[in-house]
């Protein structure tokens, strides 16, 4: 029994204000892509033919279905059970109405559910030295009114001043933590990258009739540096300190991907500490700083999303194998674009890693992602 033998297309499932998208409406969708990254809001883009009807109204943007700020779905439905890939709110709804009717568009933009703490710019005083609160405190105060909240501790802030919308403090706190702040299913993320996590179904190529993955290129860049180092004033007199500062994440392979495996010494690039933060704040951005440059090897790539039978998800671990033991094995999901259109669901990638060295390959069970 192989994945090919379970190969049927994945339809897109598209849910509005709490109704499934009408099968008259579905019908006229030419192509709805979901742009997610570890960085970023997912956002998802519809594309519609629409028509003039017989009343002088037009067939999608007339139909009452996409307004901004209706809340909004997407799955990849495949067959037996189907997988949530975004879910959020309209943002924009297009109307393009050319000379020639036959080539009328609606196109559709929605955005993940952090698009609700990115409404209100706020100047607001969080912590003082005297009334000091965590990061985590702030995710809670902020996010508990629309969201489930997962955060872990972070800094403890002496001096906090807001001057942005809700999400933008959130992410650059998540940034001086060398954590990520995203938003999944209802929860407000604020947590380091979730590298111990049970790994995603298995990115196979060229494994014959297990394979799933129409394409695969990987970059190995030597030049990143193997540690940071922070300049700071010295604690006494006027001299200048170097602080160094190598990754501590967990390794997803081996041997790590720096100078010092190849024999060389070990170089970093330095920061300087930035204004007015405290030495605390300082030496967590260039923790977070060595982590983000330990991802030495990135990998491209396209699934077809028959055969994998899964939604692929960023934030957390992949095994990629048939490519060798030196690029087989674990890597950290940083983007994943979901692409239904006529020729069929497709999730193109883009892969993390921070070693080289293969571990074990999974059972072969692991492979056939889409049988249930």
């Amino acid at each position: 029994m192989t994945a090919q033998d379970f190969r049927q297309p994945a339809r897109c499932k598209i849910t509005v204000d709490n109704e499934e998208l009408a099968a008259e409406l579905l019908s006229s969708l030419v192509e709805a892509s979901v742009e997610t990254g570890r960085q970023a809001a997912s956002v998802c883009t519809l594309v519609f033919d629409t028509l003039r009807l017989e009343d002088d109204t037009w067939q999608v943007q007339d139909a009452g279905v996409f307004l901004p700020w209706k809340p909004f779905r997407i799955e990849a439905d495949f067959g037996d059970y189907a997988e949530e890939i975004m879910r959020g709110y309209v943002r924009e709804v297009r109307s393009d109405t050319p000379e020639k009717m036959g080539n009328a568009k609606v196109i559709v933009t929605c955005q993940d559910e952090s698009i609700l703490l990115d409404r209100e710019h706020i100047r607001r005083v969080w912590s003082t030295e005297e009334a000091a609160m965590s990061d985590a405190d702030i995710v809670r105060e902020i996010g508990s009114d629309n969201f489930d909240i997962d955060a872990e501790e972070g800094l403890t802030n002496v001096s906090l001043y807001q001057d942005s919308t809700p999400i933008q403090l959130l992410r650059d706190r998540a940034e001086a933590n060398g954590y990520e702040c995203y938003t999944r299913a209802g929860t407000l993320y604020f947590k380091p990258p979730q590298l111990d996590g049970d790994p995603q179904p298995s990115i196979m190529v060229y494994k014959g009739e297990r394979s799933n993955c129409l394409s695969f290129s990987v970059r190995h860049d030597g030049h990143k540096p193997d540690g940071i180092g922070l300049i700071r004033a010295a604690d006494t007199g006027t001299g200048l300190e170097n602080e160094s500062f190598t990754p501590n994440l967990r390794l997803l392979g081996s041997e790590a991907a720096t100078s010092e495996s190849m024999g060389l010494d070990p170089f970093s690039w330095q920061i300087s500490r930035p204004a007015g933060s405290t030495l605390e704040e300082a030496r967590a951005r260039a923790q977070a700083k060595a982590n983000e440059m330990a991802w030495k090897i990135e990998a491209e790539g396209e699934l077809d999303g028959a055969l994998y039978g899964h939604v692929l998800l960023t934030h957390g671990p992949v095994g990629v194998y048939g490519v060798g033991d030196t690029y087989s094995g674990l890597y950290y999901v940083d983007q994943v674009t979901h692409i239904f259109a006529a020729g069929g669901y497709r999730q193109a990638f883009k892969l993390l890693r921070n070693a080289t060295g293969q571990d074990s390959e999974p059972e072969s069970d692991d492979a056939l992602a889409g049988v249930r």
